[in-house]
């Protein structure tokens, strides 16, 4: 994939940036101060599209959050897409965080499986396999498997992937974006070392996920 250059917005919002600002330009324009409320409509839509850079830690094994927010899920469960045993992180993105996507692992695209579902809050735990979802299996160099699973949440209506099978990504590479709340499931290989907590707030491309088996700590 082309390396996304990281500009202050993500490529995705600038339709809808560009419509709120016309709307609350004329509205100005038509009703003065009562167009108060549309510039704040444009302001929200100008950070909820906000796309910062990010330095890359590194070091071997070590796995980044692929999302901004809020970890909710850190432990064993079954992979459901690899049919295996894994360690579980789960990160809930609010319509305040970052929403663009990126690989936690660097490694080579083996599978991109979307899934059509419902729009439930994306902080419940059937939001993963109830949800609009889409998985990205990705084997680094080591053979490590790592899927990362993009998910639809209440208000959210778009998930966006740019990777396919064959791609190679960069650890903390930009590989897709989601709309309006959401949720991001990692499913690790099971006696991965985990370094967030539930409750830890984190960011992606920049914070530490977890350390894969086979690797000293770092």
């Amino acid at each position: 994939m082309t390396p996304y250059p990281h500009p202050i917005i993500a490529k995705e919002g600038w339709p809808h940036l560009a419509i709120a600002v016309i709307v609350a330009a004329v509205a100005a324009y038509f009703f003065g101060w009562w167009s108060l409320v549309l510039w704040a409509v444009a302001l929200f839509v100008l950070q909820f599209f906000r796309d910062p850079a990010r330095e890359v830690p590194q070091g071997a094994g070590l796995v980044l959050c692929p999302a901004d927010g809020r970890v909710l899920v850190v432990g064993k469960e079954r992979d459901p897409y690899l049919q295996r045993d894994a360690l579980k992180v789960s990160i809930f993105m609010n319509v305040f965080n970052v929403h663009s996507n990126r690989s936690p692992v660097d490694g080579l695209v083996q599978n991109v499986t979307y899934s059509a579902g419902t729009f439930l809050n994306a902080a419940l735990d059937k939001a993963s396999s109830g949800n609009e979802r889409n998985a990205l299996h990705l084997r680094t160099d080591a053979g490590a498997d790592v899927t990362c699973v993009q998910i639809a949440g209440l208000v959210a209506r778009r998930i966006l992937c740019y990777a396919k099978a064959g791609d190679r990504l960069a650890r903390g590479e930009r590989f897709g974006f989601i709309r309006f709340g959401s949720r991001v499931d990692v499913y690790l290989p099971v006696d991965a070392r985990p370094r967030v907590a539930i409750g830890d707030k984190v960011k992606a491309g920049s914070r530490i996920l977890a350390e894969l088996p086979g690797f000293p700590p770092a």
